[in-house]
This record gives C-alpha cells, sequence and structure tokens, in this order.
C-alpha cells in the first residue's frame, strides 16, 4: 500500500515542470546553477548522497532525414548523481559531459525544487530556460555568417 508521501512523489515524479526543471539544470551552465544555490540558501550537507557522481556512456540514437529509419547516431559521455533532502526527497541529476560537481547540484536542486510550490518554481525554471536560449541565439549569431548554402545548376546535357 502506497503511503500518503508516496502518493504526493508519484505526482511530483509525473509533473511536467519537473521535466523542464530537470532539463534546464541539465544544460544552464554550472556556475550559474551554484548561484542559484546559492540565492535558495541550498546547504549541501543536508543531502545525503544515494548514488555518487559517476561517468558513463549513452547511446545516442537518430533517424535518417530526421523522420526515417533509427540508426545509432554514437556514444555520448554523460554524468549522474542520486541525492536524498532531509525532507525525504529524491532527485537526480543528469547532464552531458564529465562534470561530476554539475550533475550532484542538479541533484540537488531537482530535490528542492520539490520541497517548493509550483508558484515559487515555475519563475526559476523559466529564467533558466530564457537565458539557455539566449545562449542557443547568441551562439546561432556568431556562427551565421560562416553558413554556407549549396545550390546545384541544370547544366542541360540530359536534353
Amino acid at each position: 500500500m502506497m503511503s500518503m508521501s508516496s502518493l504526493d512523489s508519484a505526482k511530483v515524479q509525473s509533473d511536467p515542470l519537473r521535466k523542464r526543471w530537470i532539463s534546464a539544470c541539465a544544460r544552464t551552465d554550472c556556475r550559474q546553477l551554484e548561484t542559484l544555490a546559492d540565492g535558495l540558501e541550498i546547504d549541501p550537507a543536508s543531502f545525503d548522497v544515494i548514488r555518487s557522481a559517476e561517468n558513463g556512456l549513452v547511446m545516442v540514437r537518430a533517424r535518417a532525414g530526421g523522420t526515417g529509419r533509427k540508426f545509432n547516431a554514437g556514444e555520448m559521455t554523460v554524468t549522474r548523481c542520486s541525492v536524498r533532502s532531509a525532507a525525504g526527497h529524491v532527485g537526480h541529476g543528469y547532464v552531458a559531459g564529465r562534470d561530476r560537481t554539475h550533475a550532484e547540484l542538479a541533484a540537488r536542486l531537482d530535490a528542492h525544487f520539490q520541497a517548493m510550490n509550483e508558484e515559487q518554481v515555475a519563475p526559476i525554471v523559466t529564467e533558466l530556460e530564457t537565458r539557455i536560449a539566449e545562449k542557443a541565439h547568441s551562439r546561432q549569431q556568431k556562427s551565421a555568417p560562416t553558413r554556407v548554402e549549396f545550390f546545384t545548376m541544370v547544366r542541360g546535357e540530359d536534353e
């Protein structure tokens, strides 16, 4: 039989906002997450490490032409970590690359956000997503001048 805390935890697990904050924490720069954690007064000592940060590989799958058959594009290094807060919330952090500090910080933020109200978390997540979008836009603008357009001219030899 599920206890009340298990039911609450199950509700949080299926929450689309949680998916957004886990994604945002994974894609946000570690220094920005440290600043956020300091602002939220998150004490690292108040968390028990369930699974210490560890590096591993995941297979990246893709589709030919974006819609065709799936194929294995290659492997990617990821780091994962799981922690339990003093309140009993379990947080998970998965980040691209080998940054163990980033993964542990993302896991702590996940556990901390679960204890907060949606009205408190939503603006924080939106701000993180905005910064991610701005960074992507800046990167795109920086590389735009180097873009090369290819086209084919018909020479008329097939007539």
